[in-house]
């Protein structure tokens, strides 16, 4: 660690893995009411699990993210964060706002649009948080030195908190909400966030290969360009059947098609700096979540993306059991991964403990992976005969959830897997001691 002020990103690392750790036990949950739809139905209802997974989900890959940036914009700009004391008010507002905002829905009070149910004076207490970074690291990003990196990282977390103000817009026209909600949602998955994700690979790909930055900046750029090129535009894939102008089924299946674009050039930039810089890097934990990030990422958001992101295919696959295949698989590789790749990579280095023993976090990977993409085929399977039995044949929404059954079964059983790998990823990092690394023999004098 170079930067005292860079501590402030363990606390909001600490913050995150609890969230992750509730995020997956509520997607356990969820997953076996699918199998017994009356579980906790009096107590504990599925619209409000859900909710908690959802916004647990997004809480805390937003704070992965602003610990992120707490760790590598010093590091980058080559001074100290502008006020430590403003990043653990920040943290602080978005913790209080968290529990606000689930004890909310605990009691059924809630804003009804989905990731975005958030009370109103959460919603503002987010927004005022969003202010207090864009303050903090903006004056230290002006003040040091400048970098692909950073440029790309303050573009992606600009964009992302600007864009949260039409969280705020919900006018009573459902065409008009939709428009305006996806402006949040789309834009951020699959626009913005993709330059934080871009920004952060960067980073870890110079720390971990030894490439030449001059290197890993043509590439960033080149992955930026791609990502807002397909996505703005992409936003229309979203557009097809909320009542909006039949322009946008073109404008929405040709830039969804381009969305694949920046995905595939993470993974391949991902593994061609690894390929170039063949440096022995001791944390070979990250290394594997960095690659495993940008690779899955590919594979669920690009290839699973667009299998159903024409507008032809789309008419009958939307909502869907493909759709959750999808979300699962992206969010996994291309956010919740990345995160967990900048956590093993700078916790023992806040900690003071690297090298560590790695060989049980390397193992939550394979779980977390294994289980996920288990999950991402049961799901595609389960939603494409929903696709065929619903939308094709007109059987009836219940009739044809009990055909399911099966498929369900088997993505709670996935889910097992992936909630054991984020546990041990958890412990890995909190409690596994620094590894030990054992004397060669001793030479005596005279043998």
């Amino acid at each position: 660690m170079k930067y005292q002020s860079q501590k402030v990103a363990y606390a909001y690392f600490l913050a995150a893995m609890a969230l992750f750790g509730i995020q997956v036990l509520g997607g356990l949950l969820l997953g076996w009411i699918y199998v017994s739809p009356n579980t906790l139905s009096e107590v504990l209802p599925f619209n409000i699990v859900r909710m908690i997974h959802t916004n647990a989900l997004i809480v805390w890959l937003l704070l992965g993210f602003f610990g992120a940036a707490y760790y590598l914009v010093p590091e980058e700009s080559e001074r100290e964060i502008f006020s430590v004391k403003l990043a653990y008010i920040q943290l602080a507002i978005l913790v209080v706002g968290t529990l606000g905002a689930v004890g909310s829905y605990l009691v059924g009070i809630h804003g009804g649009r989905e990731f975005l149910e958030q009370p109103l004076w959460v919603k503002f207490g987010i927004l005022v948080a969003a202010v207090i970074f864009l303050v903090n690291v903006s004056l230290t990003f002006l003040a040091g030195r400048k970098t692909a990196i950073t440029n790309i990282l303050m573009m992606g977390l600009w964009l992302l908190c600007l864009l949260w103000i039409f969280a705020f817009i919900n006018p009573d026209n459902l065409s008009l909400d939709k428009m305006y909600w996806w402006m949040v949602v789309h834009l951020w998955v699959e626009a913005t966030w993709e330059l934080v994700m871009a920004a952060i690979l960067g980073f870890l790909m110079l720390k971990l290969t030894g490439v030449d930055r001059e290197v890993i900046e043509k590439w960033l750029y080149i992955i930026v360009a791609t990502a807002l090129f397909s996505g703005i535009l992409g936003t229309g894939h979203h557009f097809y059947w909320i009542g909006t102008p039949g322009y946008w089924q073109w404008i929405g299946s040709i830039f969804s098609t381009f969305e694949v674009v920046p995905f595939f050039a993470m993974m391949s930039f991902a593994f061609v700096m690894v390929w170039k810089g063949r440096k022995n890097h001791p944390n070979k934990a990250a290394l594997l979540w960095s690659l495993g990030s940008s690779t899955v990422a590919f594979f669920g958001a690009g290839v699973w993306g667009f299998l159903h992101t024409l507008h032809g295919v789309n008419f009958y696959t939307h909502g869907t059991q493909i759709t959750a295949a999808h979300g699962h698989l992206a969010f996994y590789g291309a956010y919740v991964a990345l995160n967990l790749a900048m956590f093993t990579y700078a916790m023992p280095i806040l900690r003071g403990r690297d090298p560590y023993n790695q060989v049980l976090n390397m193992a939550s990977f394979w779980l977390m992976t294994g289980g996920m993409a288990f999950m991402t085929f049961t799901l595609t399977f389960a939603g494409t005969i929903q696709t065929h039995m619903q939308r094709i044949v007109g059987d009836y929404f219940m009739d044809v959830q009990d055909q399911l059954g099966l498929f369900y079964l088997m993505r709670f059983g996935s889910g097992i897997a992936v909630v054991l790998g984020a546990l041990l990823f958890i412990y890995s990092m909190l409690v596994v001691r620094r590894e030990v690394v054992k004397p060669g023999p001793v030479a005596v004098p005279g043998e």
